[in-house]
């Protein structure tokens, strides 16, 4: 059984990444890339769809230690676990080096004190644990092949097959590296070139030393925005400039429900937020990337812009079931592809002419094209604004008239005319001036509750929504609006759990709701951020302080975040780590710090 969301680690190459658990066990592996099939998916099923355990030996009928320790080195990607055993204390050092050829997950086991006796299990299960590959021996390596990938593992001690695994047993002693790699390489090639353990480490460890310096916030709370930070760019696809909300799918959103969805892709509006905390933090190669890949991928055809994209910008994302895999905990069906892809989402817009004009705001050089984009996807604004659509959470539900949506599209008109006045575009200033007001009058008749005080879920729904946060934060209305205060207090009412965090919408349990599922989720981690920013925003400092201090106390020991935390479980869950979690984390950190509430 897969442990809790919790308990894993990520590890990465800004191409792909995987999750390795307190016992040592790698349980989540995509190669060569994000998206790509699972080699080790015992995440989602069980050991016989693959893993990769590294650890202190142990008697078969009995679990696995975990770790008594575990950390990232310094401001880095490499996790460093340590067991205290009977025989002495041992240290598993695992990392992907930021790569120039194949992708490789290296693990180098350290002796510290005594003599452990270790094992390495390797059971690697192609297609998301389907096919059992051909493995064998290729002058002294051990590869498995099936299809068109190949994996070769290289290991610094001799090795053995027994029930379609692949072991290794050895006794590390104190001072006594003993490094494993394995590599991918597309199966018609020649063999990928010998691993070297030691210089890899190094360069990685150089890498990630380099990249952090660049970060110009210095701000209370730094260790938790650099690893954010760190996060969201191993995350980030670094051939393309694409960045994945998740690096899992299916990982659930309700446990043993049927709320699971495949994350691997990039969604402009996740991609958009993230480019807006990299700019705030001083990394602005990335956001002059995730630039290029947007306008590749949108092309010619803003009128037909998709919610999300693959990471190199391919727009088929069909969404499947794999019916072979349990699921985690039980939790089916487990999805890959995602049919939200041509969902219409006009928030979207909104988020990517936001993420354009900060770039703009911020210095980035100019890009022709990009002002050109931004004027595209107003024109088709303006015929299509007063349109229902799924909204920013993507409900399988009917359409509706969204009041987040409405408020998004405002703000791509806003932004747009900002530019215009900027002397940097041309366009028919007026007309969009008269839209832009449209928009927001429209919005303020049908999406606000006299009654109550408080704008709603959609127009002439009772339903309140976390996204209605976000119109203080996107400048729709001044943060002393009756309006909005109203609204920020009717949500800490009505979608607040028992520990003060924040539901994004009412569900239903067994009964179907307004995103056409049954079943209820967790606390959705970002709404509840961006709680803690309005609140500090309304004046309510010390409050919004508190809640971010009670939402850092949910990270796990490494500083991850899933997408949710479920208050009756008392866990994360959804899939993990979430760059729709780590983005306002650094957005709320920055806000907290310039309203003064440590003192800054």
């Amino acid at each position: 059984m897969a442990g809790r969301i919790e308990d894993y680690a990520l590890i990465g190459d800004m191409q792909t990444a995987a999750l390795v658990c307190r016992d040592g066990t790698v349980d989540w592996l995509c190669l060569p890339r994000f998206d790509s099939h699972a080699i080790f998916a015992g995440l989602l099923g069980t050991e016989e769809h693959g893993f990769w355990r590294l650890g202190p030996a142990h008697a078969s009928d009995a679990p696995p230690p975990t770790a008594a320790r575990r950390s990232y080195r310094g401001d880095s990607l490499i996790l460093e676990s340590e067991w205290d055993t009977p025989r002495g204390t041992v240290r598993v050092i695992d990392f992907m080096p930021p790569r120039d050829g194949a992708p490789q997950l290296i693990r180098i086991v350290e002796g510290v004190s005594g003599r452990v006796p270790m094992r390495s299990a390797l059971r690697m299960r192609f297609s998301y644990g389907r096919v059992v590959p051909w493995v064998h021996k290729h002058e002294g390596r051990t590869v498995a092949v099936a299809g068109p990938d190949s994996v070769w593992f290289d290991a610094e001690t001799e090795t053995y097959g027994k029930s379609l695994t692949t072991y290794s047993d050895f006794t590390v002693a104190p001072g006594e590296r003993i490094a494993f790699t394995i590599s991918w390489e597309p199966s018609h090639k020649q063999p990928p070139a010998l691993p070297e353990p030691e210089q890899s480490l190094e360069a990685t460890e150089d890498f990630w030393r380099e990249w952090v310096e660049h970060c110009t916030y210095h701000g209370p709370y730094r260790e938790a925005v650099i690893r954010s930070l760190i996060t969201l760019k191993a995350l980030t696809y670094a051939p393309t400039g694409g960045i994945v909300a998740a690096p899992t799918t299916s990982l659930p959103e309700d446990i043993g429900g049927v709320r699971n969805w495949d994350y691997r892709y990039t969604w402009l509006r996740d991609a958009a937020i993230t480019l807006s905390s990299l700019l705030r933090t001083g990394y602005r190669e990335e956001a002059r990337a995730w630039r290029e890949w947007l306008l590749r991928a949108v092309a010619g055809d803003p009128e037909n812009l998709q919610i999300m994209y693959g990471i190199a910008g391919e727009r088929e994302l069909g969404e499947a079931e794999l019916d072979w895999l349990p699921g985690y905990e039980e939790s089916a069906p487990v999805r890959v592809g995602n049919g939200a892809a041509h969902q219409l989402q006009l928030d979207v817009y909104g988020e990517v002419t936001e993420a354009l004009h900060l770039a703009h705001m911020t210095g980035l050089a100019r890009n022709d094209y990009a002002s050109l984009l931004q004027l595209k996807l107003i024109r088709y604004l303006e015929d299509h604004w007063d349109e229902p659509d799924e909204g920013i959470w993507e409900v399988r539900g009917p359409r509706r008239h969204f009041v987040h949506s409405k408020v998004m599209a405002w703000v791509a008109v806003d932004r747009t005319i900002k530019l215009i006045e900027s002397g940097d575009a041309d366009g028919p200033l007026e007309r969009w001036r008269e839209l832009r007001d449209d928009i927001h009058r429209d919005v303020c008749e049908k999406g606000y509750d006299k009654e109550r005080n408080t704008f709603t879920q959609s127009y002439g729904s009772k339903e309140l929504d976390a996204s209605l946060l976000l119109i203080p934060q996107m400048g729709f209305l001044p943060p002393d609006d009756k309006r909005v205060i109203g609204t920020i207090e009717a949500i800490q009412r009505e979608l607040s759990t028992p520990d003060g965090f924040i539901l994004r919408y009412p569900t239903q349990g067994e009964h179907e709701g307004v995103d056409g599922l049954p079943g209820d989720e967790g606390a959705f981690l970002a709404c509840s951020f961006w709680m803690a920013d309005d609140l500090a925003m309304i004046g309510r400092v010390d409050e919004a302080r508190k809640l971010f201090e009670k939402l850092l106390s949910l990270r796990n020991d490494l500083g991850l975040l899933a997408e949710e935390w479920d208050p009756r479980l008392q866990r994360q869950v959804g899939n993990f780590p979430q760059a729709f979690s780590h983005v306002p984390l650094i957005d709320t950190a920055l806000r907290l710090t310039a309203s003064g509430a440590y003192g800054g």
